[in-house]
């Protein structure tokens, strides 16, 4: 008689898809806390990341359970349609609070990464083409997930959701200590 080897089950990928400085370290940390096994960000420094970057997250998708920060944002559609099943994230923040976080922590520090996003590697000087790509970039997200709403969690870290609604979109059991505030704005961090 052949013994049966039962699979384990596995849970769906899940891809952080908000933009940097919308809670994203916190997010990776309180998914880190779940037990999954969390990359990101990924490239940021990398003078060749509008060539590679695709096919760096193809390869790091198989490698890890979930995903966070750049530059997971810009390929969300293709996670989709390669990791069916999968789970998205969009960490929010109001538009002129994020800026004011964006250029604060960036001020006028380049980076590919934020060029091949914005077209502009530094957000001072181009304060304008920062808000507009971020809030496209959400738009775009929403639409594309519309007529699928358990697929998406909009997630708003920063206005103090925590652990209920992430264990409940992704079905898991959370921890009984506080939601992780890995940067907040005062720079002391609440994440252990």
């Amino acid at each position: 008689m052949a013994v049966l080897k039962r699979r384990k089950a596995t849970r769906p990928k899940v891809f952080g898809i908000g933009f940097h400085k919308t809670g994203t370290t916190s997010l990776a940390v309180a998914l880190g806390q779940l037990g999954y096994r969390v990359t990101g960000p990924n490239g940021v420094h990398d003078p060749h990341i509008a060539d590679s970057y695709l096919a760096m997250c193809r390869k790091l998708a198989n490698q890890f359970d979930a995903f966070q920060d750049n530059p997971w944002p810009l390929v969300y559609r293709e996670m989709d349609r390669l990791h069916p099943g999968s789970k998205f994230i969009l960490t929010l923040r109001e538009s002129d609070e994020w800026l004011r976080s964006a250029v604060g922590y960036f001020g006028s520090k380049m980076t590919p990464m934020r060029e091949l996003i914005y077209g502009y590697g530094a957000p001072v000087g181009h304060e304008e083409r920062y808000v507009e790509r971020f809030e496209q970039h959400n738009q775009d997200v929403l639409d594309y997930f519309k007529n699928r709403p358990h697929d998406l969690l909009v997630f708003r870290i920063t206005e103090g959701e925590g652990w209920e609604r992430l264990g409940r979109f992704l079905g898991a059991e959370v921890p009984s200590a506080a939601f992780p505030h890995a940067k907040p704005a005062d720079g002391r961090s609440a994440a252990p």
